[in-house]
């Protein structure tokens, strides 16, 4: 209200002249803000490549969560700066490219699709995907297909028995070993100590591995494949307090009673007189034990599981 009351107050020249200063002023800033905005695309939109991490491979791997694009990039600013970067990776020999495109960017996978990109494999929060540009049919590594179950045959050694379970999502309620999938990043002794606790209460120890079954297209695993391992553990505990959601009977069962029972399976029945010829005759003739090793990549270790060598033969 004041600045109306003082432009009242000028003469109509001066208001004339003071007006076309301040319409000059605002011209003069509209063009600067323009030229702001103008570069900043320029600078997304004339970027030459990609930034991304070169493998050992001839591969590049691109996390468009990580390289900075503008969260509201359009598809087709997108397309422009990607066929960009495939021409440069391209004169450079790369031979393939991996593209992880967040799930706030998902437009920039269909982007993607259009220069030859497919999906490889997507987690909860992003999507990966791939496109071969070597010689050839594609050498890219598929997708991880496995999921890998773990059970823990506690074995009572004072006793001869072992601890048992009647899942209660069966359609035949089988003895069996307690046992589920193992988590990422788990080893399969952890999972099964973890998994024994979970369903029964009693606590135990890694002892060693004793089987691995595979399996192809099961139908618990989406189609995928299953590994489905069976460790020997020595209990720390005994008294049990099974999940009654997961379970429908647990009990500690004489070895002897069953590998002979009808009431299982027919792998729990080959363990338990595996587990049997152990008791008899000594765990090292039936363990598969684990000994943890340096692996080539610094500062990571794996774990090799194998029999005992004669301790002629140790270093």
């Amino acid at each position: 209200m004041a600045g109306c009351a003082f432009m009242s107050r000028l003469s109509p020249l001066v208001r004339g002249q003071f007006c076309c200063k301040l319409s000059s002023a605002r011209m003069r800033v509209h063009a600067f803000s323009s030229a702001v905005t103008c570069s900043q695309q320029h600078k997304v939109e004339g970027t030459s490549a990609l930034t991304g991490k070169v493998d050992r491979f001839g591969g590049v791997t691109v996390n468009l969560a990580e390289i900075g694009l503008p969260a509201d990039i359009s598809e087709n600013s997108f397309s422009r700066l990607l066929q960009d970067s495939l021409v440069q990776w391209k004169a450079e020999g790369k031979v393939a490219v991996w593209l992880r495109v967040p799930m706030s960017l998902s437009r920039c996978a269909a982007a993607a699709s259009v220069h030859g990109f497919t999906f490889h494999h997507t987690k909860s929060d992003y999507v990966m995907l791939a496109l071969w540009m070597g010689e050839g049919e594609s050498r890219l590594p598929g997708f991880a297909t496995h999921q890998v179950g773990v059970a823990g045959a506690v074995v009572d050694e004072s006793t001869g028995k072992v601890l048992a379970v009647q899942d209660k999502n069966k359609t035949k309620n089988a003895w069996k070993f307690p046992g589920g999938l193992s988590d990422p990043g788990e080893n399969i002794g952890a999972t099964a100590v973890r998994e024994v606790f979970e369903e029964t209460g009693v606590r135990s120890e890694f002892r060693s591995l004793l089987s691995i079954r595979q399996q192809h297209n099961h139908p618990g695993a989406f189609g995928m494949s299953d590994m489905y391992i069976i460790c020997r553990l020595s209990p720390l505990t005994y008294d049990i307090n099974f999940c009654t959601q997961e379970c429908l009977r647990c009990e500690w069962l004489d070895l002897s009673e069953l590998a002979k029972t009808s009431s299982t399976t027919p792998i729990t029945t080959r363990i338990a007189r595996l587990l049997l010829h152990g008791l008899e005759q000594g765990f090292d003739k039936v363990d598969l034990t684990m000994e943890e090793l340096p692996a080539v990549y610094s500062g990571m270790f794996y774990q090799l599981y194998h029999r005992q060598l004669p301790a002629t033969l140790k270093p």
